[in-house]
């Protein structure tokens, strides 16, 4: 039941988001600008997300090395995308991931060294958005000229990257009660792998590379849905908006980020001096190929051996 009403209330701040972020738009121009989609980009949108989702089980399977829970990369692409299907219907990316951390269970892992891999996966690819977003704030501050833009931009990117060096600097910390108290002894042990992973010599680079691959791939995404409808917006500025909205649409506030991402791409949009109703057309496009590839996920999810074994369970438990 408790499952269910947040379920609820989460497609409730959805639809609660995108009503104000829509209200007052003029549909004609959006229906004018999806009327005339270009299905080739839709396609190179669909192969960069597949592409996208590709690179990032090597990182989650050198992180899962550390943490003892071994598996192949092609393990870790298929568990990622049986995620990504998740992440279409549950909260943000922490359905995917919850799901993720049964999968690697399920190969014997254990909980601990699952849920320490998926976290830490987590955390990894959230810090590498950070230092983009911080990286490209002296362009993207050039961009806007809206004050109250400005100001709500240095905030989110300086409070997102303390708080990553604050989880980071955690790991350094060797005071008793982080050992021992039970919230603060999980997140200290994924401190502690994430500082690990990061700054390794043999995987740090290749952590590295892969996590700021991820995300670039994010930007080629909504290049080729702003090229999909033939809106104005060059890359170079895509580049800019797009890791901001990102770490906006990571809150665990909505479906799939539906809502959030609308809101925030409608008024990055704005600020830099673009149609905000082009802005609503890229994001509802940026979220329909993640539906697509997501449904092709579920296919993945429908005939692994690991959806027969949870109905047996699941049989099992009723029986009993």
């Amino acid at each position: 039941m408790r499952g269910f009403v947040i379920f609820i209330t989460r497609v409730a701040v959805s639809l609660g988001l995108l009503y104000p972020a829509l209200r007052g738009i003029n549909f004609s121009a959006i229906q004018s600008r999806l009327s005339h989609i270009n299905l080739l980009w839709i396609a190179v949108a669909l192969a960069v997300t597949i592409l996208q989702i590709f690179l990032g089980a090597p990182r989650w399977r050198e992180i899962s090395d550390l943490c003892h829970a071994p598996m192949s990369d092609l393990k870790a692409f298929r568990y990622n995308m049986i995620g990504t299907f998740f992440n279409q219907t549950l909260p943000s990316s922490i359905g995917g991931d919850a799901v993720r951390l049964w999968l690697l269970n399920r190969t014997g892992a254990g909980w601990r060294a699952a849920t320490y891999s998926v976290l830490t996966d987590r955390a990894v690819g959230l810090i590498a958005l950070a230092l983009i977003v911080v990286a490209s704030l002296p362009w993207s501050y050039g961009m806007i000229s809206n004050s109250n833009g400005r100001l709500a931009l240095v905030f989110v990117d300086f409070a997102v990257l303390a708080s990553c060096l604050g989880f980071l600097l955690l790991g350094h910390l060797h005071w008793p009660w982080l050992k021992s108290w039970g919230p603060s002894r999980h997140v200290h042990a994924c401190s502690v792998l994430a500082n690990q992973v990061i700054f390794s010599k043999k995987s740090g680079p290749k952590i590295a590379v892969l996590s700021l691959a991820v995300h670039f791939f994010a930007v080629v995404i909504t290049w080729c849905c702003v090229r999909a409808i033939n809106a104005p917006g060059d890359f170079g500025q895509l580049f800019v908006l797009t890791p901001p909205i990102l770490l906006v649409t990571m809150m665990p506030i909505s479906i799939a980020g539906w809502g959030v991402r609308e809101a925030t791409m409608m008024i990055a949009f704005g600020y830099a001096g673009l149609a905000q109703t082009d802005g609503a057309a890229v994001s509802f496009l940026f979220g329909v190929v993640h539906l697509i590839v997501g449904a092709l996920a579920g296919l993945i999810w429908i005939f692994s051996a690991e959806k027969r074994v949870r109905h047996i369970e699941v049989a099992r438990t009723m029986e009993d």
